[in-house]
Formats: C-alpha cells, structure tokens, sequence
C-alpha cells in the first residue's frame, strides 16, 4: 500500500490518501457552504481525474467541510456572463458528460466504490453530486433538496441518470416538481439515503475501510456489475457476472482471500 498522500487543489477540494487505501475527499469552501462557483466546479473535476489516477486507491469518502456537505449552486451563477470560448451543456466534454454532469457522473465513474458523508445543507447540485456515490450516510437533520425548480430550471447534473433505481418514479416527480426540503431522517424512506448517521463520517469511514479489506479486484469488477445492471438485458447481465468472475477465479487476491478467512487473519491483497 502506498504511503500518506495529500493534495489541496485552490482551496476547495482536499484529498488525503491513507495506508488502508481509503481516499478522504473533502470539499473545503467552508464560508460558502462548499456552493457550486465556475472554479468549485473544476476543482471538482481535477479532483476525480487525480483519484482516477491515484495509486493504491480502494475507496473513497466523500464529505464537505463546515456547516454542509454542499449548498448547491452558488446564485453568483446566475449573474455570469458565459465566456466566448465556453462550451455549450449541449456539447458532450467528459465522455457522456457536460462539466455540470461530470460532477456527480464521475464518482459513479470511478472504478472503485464512493461512500457519501452528507451532513448540513445538501441542496440542488450537492444532492446530485450526493447521488453519484455507491452509497450515502446522511446526518437526520440535513436539509435536502432537489432544489432547481425553485429557480425556474430542470436538474440537469446527472440527477435524471443517478436517481434510476433509487427513487421511485412518482415520489421523484413530486421531489423536483415542487422542490420542496426534506429531512435527512425522510430521505432514507425516499431511497436517497442508504443509512441515517448522527456521525456521518464515523459511519462512512467504517464502510469504506470494510470494503478496502476486500479483494479489490473482485470490488472494482463488482461495481462495473452493478453499473450496467439496470440498462442491459437479463441475457446480457449473466455473461458479464461470467466474464468478471473469470478474470478473478484463481488469481493470485482471491486465492489471498480464501486462505485469509480460514486461516482468520487480515488479507494482503495486490492492488492495480
């Protein structure tokens, strides 16, 4: 496992790597309420390109610093003029992606689980990027929101894709149709919530070092199973589930893992 790494990119993001493999990813614009500015925004993305790359990486925690994990877009957004050079939200600039969907895309995009501590204000934008975790561990008393039809727009960060699955369709209707705030506690009911936490990043912490003391080639081949499990067909599902457990029968971690659990010791895995 790689030793301590830590970078901080412009004061809004900061990303500390520990020996477990376990990424603390922090939004840190405290005195804005980590709000969505034009450089939050690519910070953000620097953020998911460096733990793309990162070395040793298992799984990630995602939170905000201060009074919330992310109050959503800053309303400076609104009296911007776009510069000349700037891309349409039409154009697709990060795969399938426009900047403000890739965003909350890129931790579904990540290759290994993301674990979401939510906690303050989550509103708009910040319940999308909420969303694109595997998983999130929501404080009771967050304030949440899907929060643009307050300002006469449509959630356009992704929130359409990353809410499939999670939110039933009519309950969703009425969350974006008439923007209204819920509870932390509500939002476990609703399917936004995997977990209510009075200690978000306690509880996420604790998930994600679990997952990190997993083959992380078998949790890396699960999360892409799990990313194409409701757009494929049945038939194609199953061959994938055959293809990824192929690539991992026999190999060198999951001979590691057996031999660990009978022998009733802490694995050593390889990492990529």
């Amino acid at each position: 496992m790689s030793a301590t790494a830590t970078m901080t990119a412009n004061d809004r993001v900061a990303i500390t790597l520990g020996d477990d493999g376990v990424a603390d990813v922090r939004f840190i614009r405290a005195e804005k309420m980590n709000a969505l500015d034009p450089e939050m925004f690519q910070r953000i993305i620097e953020a998911g390109s460096a733990l793309q790359r990162m070395k040793g990486l298992r799984a990630v925690v995602l939170s905000g610093e201060g009074r919330a994990f992310c109050a959503g877009l800053d309303l400076s957004n609104f009296t911007r003029t776009p510069a000349e050079d700037e891309p349409s939200i039409t154009e697709r600039t990060y795969g399938n992606s426009n900047k403000f969907q890739q965003v909350a895309m890129q931790w579904r995009k990540l290759p290994v689980p993301v674990i979401a501590a939510v906690h303050g204000v989550c509103f708009g934008g910040g319940l999308a990027i909420a969303s694109g975790a595997d998983i999130r561990i929501v404080h009771p008393e967050t304030r949440m929101s899907i929060m643009e039809m307050k300002w006469g727009l449509v959630p356009d960060m992704a929130g359409y894709a990353l809410w499939r699955g999670l939110v039933r369709d009519d309950v969703l209707r009425e969350l974006i149709y008439t923007n209204r705030e819920f509870s932390g506690a509500e939002a476990q009911g609703l399917g936004l919530a995997t977990h209510i936490d009075d200690n978000p990043r306690d509880l996420a912490f604790a998930i994600a070092r679990e997952i990190a003391n997993r083959n992380p080639h078998a949790i890396r081949a699960a999360k892409r199973l799990q990313g194409g499990m409701i757009d494929r067909e049945t038939d194609a599902i199953l061959l994938e589930e055959s293809i990824e457990q192929h690539g991992i029968m026999r190999s060198r971690n999951q001979i590691e893992a057996v031999t660990a659990a009978m022998q009733k010791r802490e694995p050593n895995f390889e990492d990529l």
